[in-house]
């Protein structure tokens, strides 16, 4: 178990401090295999996973989809035949935000 997944999201209101680069670079040395992106000027974090056929992707994205409802915090997940891309940020902040980490980590233990 990841010490982030152990945490529980804190609730992100607009104006809350982004995360800085150095906590960043800190948080995605626990997290393999998750991307640092930028869309549209906002940073992300973006993970693909892989599974054998639609059914189990599905699967998993029910899964995740449960986990962000009972955090308060969603994801943007795309969904297509033997694969789940999850993407992590805060739309209140437009960026990210130390729940995002946390999320990431516990969609990990989830798959």
């Amino acid at each position: 178990m990841n010490a982030l997944s152990e945490q529980g999201c804190t609730a992100c209101r607009k104006g809350a401090p982004p995360v800085s680069d150095e906590q960043i670079a800190r948080y995605l040395d626990q997290l393999p295999d998750w991307q640092l992106i930028e869309t549209d000027s906002v940073k992300r974090l973006q993970k693909v996973y892989k599974f054998k056929n639609f059914a189990q992707a599905l699967q998993f994205t029910d899964k995740v989809g449960a986990a962000a409802e009972q955090e308060g915090h969603h994801p943007a997940i795309l969904t297509e035949w033997g694969q789940v891309t999850v993407s992590w940020w805060t739309h209140a902040i437009g960026g990210l935000h130390e729940n995002d980490f946390i999320m990431a980590a516990k969609t990990d233990e989830l798959f």
